[in-house]
This record gives structure tokens, sequence and C-alpha cells, in this order.
């Protein structure tokens, strides 16, 4: 979770955000699409995880600066981990803005 933050809030790296993505959940993505920063993130902050086997969830709340304006981003990803690595597979977005 947190290097996948780190790769967005750096910026350029795409193709690593989409090695990490669970397969069947990253149809229609680019590498140059998630190499793009959008906006500026500012701090992560992890709430909460759980784990059972292979299968985990993280909770946590996202900072940035979007035109400007400081806003967060609330959300439950979950994981899978697929021959040892942790792959991002989706999340609910509890609360944007």
């Amino acid at each position: 979770m947190r290097s996948r933050y780190s790769a967005y809030a750096l910026g350029g790296y795409g193709e690593y955000l989409l090695s990490t993505w669970f397969p069947a959940t990253a149809t229609g993505l680019t590498v140059a699409s998630l190499a793009k920063r959008t906006v500026d993130w500012t701090r992560l902050e992890v709430l909460g995880k759980s784990q059972q086997g292979d299968d985990g969830m993280v909770e946590f709340i996202a900072h940035f600066i979007d035109e400007g304006e400081q806003k967060a981003m609330h959300e439950q990803s979950i994981f899978k981990r697929v021959q040892g690595r942790w792959l991002y597979v989706g999340g609910e977005v509890l609360t944007r803005n």
C-alpha cells in the first residue's frame, strides 16, 4: 500500500503500479495513464489493516492538493497475495472531498 502511494505521489511509476495491480481488475489501464501525476499527494494515513490468508484489506486516507485546494480520499483497498506478492484488486472510496 505504501509503495503504491509513493509511486502515485512521485509520478512516473506507471509500470510499477501496473505490475502491482491484480491482472483481472487492471483491464484498460496503461503504464502511461498510471504514470501521470494528476494531483499533489501530501500525506498518507493508514487507519487499519486486516489479513486472512492471502486476502488483505487496508483502510486509509490519502491527502492531496488539487487546483490549490487541500482534499482527502478515504478508501478501503483490497489486496490479494499471489506467489508471495501483494497485488491491488480494487477499492471502495468512502469519502472524497
